[in-house]
Parts: structure tokens; sequence; C-alpha cells
């Protein structure tokens, strides 16, 4: 029987798991799944609690009238402290638990794939879970090895999820290169100066060849947070007034906005408290209407098809230098134009924050600009117009590379063996 190690690339937005052949060295099947749940809510007590993963969840969720529990972005809650768990139908999760999901998810396809249970995998994790916080960073990796162990595998490696990305973009070369690596997820960016050289593909040995790496907390759902914020939340009634005492008029709290604003939030903005909040804003708010939107999104778990039309904006904005951010739902009724302009001004403050990460990146290492030989960008927010425009500002002269953004981590990853022989 052939051996098989997996490759996994467990993602923000989307999960991949790369298959491979270990005798052959060569990759024989990639999956991806969007890292999603769907807990539904008709439930039995006493039946285990029935879920969905993926494309399923979403097919289900939106068939069910988009009630039950739908958790997105999973993976922003590893490095939380503050989260311990959530409840269910009555059951526990913790972060380790809802990773888990994911990973059997994409395990049970593989091993369908191959016909056994494989027990080995190389997993990706970001350099930074939480930019420079170690504390946060060993509970992000904690959490993710526990939930490996979890899933079913007992051989796991950890690796770089840039590094993994290089490892693919070296199957595409001739020659020997010092290459930048910049993989923009949907949480994280991430960067990786190394040499690479396709006679070292499949090289028991890597270490000498990885020269820095760095990452920050920034990523595709930032550009989210930012967008929904500035032009989301006015729809929402971010600047509601309401009677606190007689004749006195405040506005409603602005925290109650930035739960929407975030996906690993707006899972758990669910609370008695909270729906007893914001009831009591509308009573004397004198029901303001866009308030009442407030209450609808929430009360309704509307979350992900409004995120899904935030989403739809960006993506149309890499390419077109006008959108229209159009949401129309149980009475919310949004219909905005965006140009890319705004787009970018609404963005500046992030993209502001990756572009001076990046020149203390290469002052820190010593890097010079013209000691990069090519750049080699993945990850579906390196599609977006203010982040290429950011690259070729900053390196004018220098090729850049693209692999397929959504499994170039995880085919990398499969390549990395190597780490097993260490």
């Amino acid at each position: 029987m052939s051996k098989f190690l997996y490759g996994i690339d467990f993602g923000t937005t989307n999960s991949a798991l790369s298959i491979f052949d270990e005798e052959k060295k060569e990759i024989i099947k990639t999956i991806i799944v969007p890292s999603i749940l769907y807990f539904q809510s008709e439930q039995s007590a006493a039946e285990p609690l029935k879920y969905v993963v993926g494309d399923q969840a979403v097919a289900q969720y939106i068939k069910d009238g988009m009630k039950g529990r739908f958790m997105k972005s999973i993976k922003r809650i590893l490095p939380r402290s503050s989260f311990i768990e959530t409840r269910i139908h009555n059951k526990k999760f913790n972060a380790s638990d809802l990773v888990t999901l994911i990973l059997k998810e994409l395990k049970e396809k593989a091993d369908e794939v191959i016909g056994y249970d494989c027990k080995k995998a190389i997993i990706g994790r970001p350099v930074f879970f939480d930019d420079d916080n170690t504390a946060k960073d060993a509970l992000a990796q904690k959490r993710l090895n526990k939930a490996a162990e979890n899933a079913g595998f007992e051989e796991v490696r950890f690796q770089f999820e840039p590094i993994g990305a290089a490892f693919a973009y070296e199957k595409t070369i001739s020659k020997k290169e010092k290459v930048l690596v910049a993989d923009l997820g949907g949480g994280t960016t991430d960067f990786t100066y190394l040499e690479l050289d396709p006679a070292k593909v499949g090289s028991k040995n890597r270490r000498n060849d990885i020269i820095a790496t760095g990452g920050i907390y920034i990523g595709g759902d930032s550009f989210d947070s930012a967008f929904m914020w500035d032009k989301g939340t006015p729809h929402f009634g971010k600047h509601t007034l309401y009677e606190a005492a007689p004749g006195k008029m405040l506005t409603v709290p602005v925290s109650l906005f930035a739960n929407i604003c975030s996906w690993e939030q707006m899972n758990f903005f669910n609370g008695i408290k909270i729906k007893n909040d914001l009831q009591n804003y509308y009573h004397y708010s004198k029901q303001d209407r866009k308030f009442k939107n407030l209450i609808t999104l929430t009360d309704n778990n509307l979350g992900y098809s409004l995120f899904q039309s935030v989403e739809k904006t960006k993506v149309e904005l890499s390419s077109l230098p006008v959108s229209q951010f159009q949401y129309s739902k149980m009475d919310i009724e949004i219909n905005d134009e965006v140009t890319i302009d705004q787009y970018n001004g609404i963005i500046q403050k992030d993209i502001k924050k990756i572009s001076a990460y990046l020149d203390d990146f290469l002052l820190n290492h010593q890097i010079a600009v013209n000691d990069i030989d090519s750049l080699f960008l993945t990850g579906g927010t390196s599609m977006v117009a203010a982040i290429k425009d950011l690259f070729k500002t900053k390196f004018p002269s220098t090729p850049v590379h693209s692999g397929d953004n959504f499994i170039s981590v995880a085919k990398g990853l499969a390549y990395s063996g190597y780490l097993f022989e260490e």
C-alpha cells in the first residue's frame, strides 16, 4: 500500500487538503472546503448533534430559512483567551472542538480517495496568530494541535503557511531565486523571504533556506469589517438617538455595531441580555426604523447573507471602478454605489499597517529590494486592487507571480515531508 501524507491549510475563509503520495512523490488530489459550520435548528435530544460543513452548510442554512447556528471565520477565535466555549443546543464547544469538525470533514473526504485512515499530516499555521503576542500565539497553537489530534491525526507537523506557498512556487521555477512570499488570507498577512531552488525540491532539510519570516493580524476579514463599519452600520442605526432620561437624548453605544462588523463576534452576538438591550434601545428611540434593522439582522441570523454582499462588493472592486453595495432581505434595504476610491479610503488604515509592517520586516532583516529576485503572492486577499498597487509601488522592477490563491499553501505543505525527518 502506498504511503500518503496530507498537507492541510486550515484557513479563515476556506480550508484545503492536498493528498501527497510519498512513494510517487506527487500530489494526487486537492480538496477545498469553505471553513463554515452550520448546526440545524431542529435537533433531537436523543440523537447526536447534527451539523454540516462547507458548501453543504451554506445550502442547508439557506434551505432552513437562515435559522439554526451558522459559524464562519472560526480560525480567528483560536488566539482569543476570552473565548472559552459556546453552547449549541445545550452542548458545549470550545475552540478546538469547532476546528476539529472542519478538519474531520477534510480528512474523511481525503480518506475516501485513498481508501484508508491516514494519520499523517503537515498543517499550516500563520507566522503569528495574533501579531507578536506570544501568549495568544501559544494558545492558538495548542488549540490547533488538539483539534488535529481530535480529528484523528497521530503524526503531525506544523509549517508556516507562506513557506508552504513558497514550496508550491518552487515547483514552477527553473533556476535558483530569492523570493519574498506574501500570503494574504482572510485573517492574516504573512511574509517569508527564502531561497528557492528547483534542484532542492523534496530535500530533507530546508531550514537554512528560510531567511526571514513575519506576519501581521490583518487580512480580508479586516477589510470587510472596515467596510461594514463605514458603509454598513449606518443602515443598522449606528447614529440612532434614544431617550436615556426624560428630555435627555444620547446616541446608542457604538459597541453594538462593532459586534456586527466581525464574524467571530457576530457568531456569539445572540445572548438574552443583548437581545433585551436592543429591544430597550429600540423602544426608547421611538422605534427608529434603522435600529429595527439591527434587531432584524441579529434575531434572524442574517449576518452571513449580509457579508456575502460586503464580499461581493470587494471582489467586484478588484477589477471594476465602481460597484453597488446591495442587500435586500426582511425589510432591510441597502443600495449604495461604491467607487474604488471610496473603498480604498475605507481600507486605507489597514493597507498602511501592512505597508508599515512590510517596511519594518525588510529593514529588520536587512533585505534590500534589489536582493529580491521575485515576489510570490497568494491568498484571496492578494487580488484586492489596493494590495496589488502596494506591491507594485514598493517593488516596481521585481517580477510578481501568483499561484492558485486557494490551494497553493496546501500543496506546498504537502511538499514539506522533510519535517518528519528532523
